[in-house]
């Protein structure tokens, strides 16, 4: 059982009634997973990957961008301490969404922006963001979004050795760059 180098959790740990779930993909998910584990309302990360066909794939498998797979960051949290929106704003913001396959110098399909949303309203929320955020981008010159926004789909966990990577090597590499583009947040947090 592996548990998390910063909240100390089992990360197969049962997720409490109340918190919700989120995975997004944005690249080399070492970088994202640390985004994601400093903010506040979040209770657990996960690196892993979601999006293919593959049963059960492994980072070596995956790495071949032959099974559709993404690297991605499963993500549970509190929704009174942050919100969804606040998730999509950074997501957005912490990534180039109109690369295609590839983030920087990471290129494969497994390096794409992907959303999974988990219901409908997230669906709903990551959808209306994505219209508001191409609009941003086009003002400043950037191309079309290429985030792949998708439905509930399975994760699958990555090796032991890439879960909170960047918390055991700080100085391990870290792909994330946004466009500098800021993104709308609809609904404040709650306090």
């Amino acid at each position: 059982m592996t548990t998390h180098a910063i909240f100390h959790r089992p990360l197969d740990a049962e997720i409490p009634h109340g918190l919700d779930e989120a995975i997004f993909g944005m690249g080399c998910y070492w970088g994202v997973e640390k985004l994601f584990w400093q903010q506040k309302g979040v209770w657990l990360t996960e690196v892993g990957f979601a999006g293919g066909q593959s049963e059960n794939p492994t980072y070596e498998q995956v790495k071949t961008g032959e099974t559709g797979h993404a690297e991605v960051v499963r993500i549970v949290y509190d929704s009174s301490l942050v919100s969804y929106d606040h998730l999509l704003q950074l997501f957005w913001e912490n990534h180039d969404p109109t690369q295609g396959d590839r983030q920087g110098k990471d290129v494969g399909n497994q390096y794409r922006s992907l959303i999974v949303a988990q219901n409908d309203s997230q669906l709903a929320a990551a959808e209306a963001s994505k219209i508001d955020y191409n609009n941003r981008l086009a003002v400043e010159g950037f191309g079309e979004i290429t985030t792949e926004i998708t439905g509930k789909t399975r994760f699958w966990p990555g090796p032991e050795a890439h879960q909170q990577y960047l918390a055991r090597n700080p100085d391990g590499y870290c792909g994330l760059k946004g466009t500098g583009v800021e993104a709308s947040l609809p609904n404040p947090d709650p306090i």
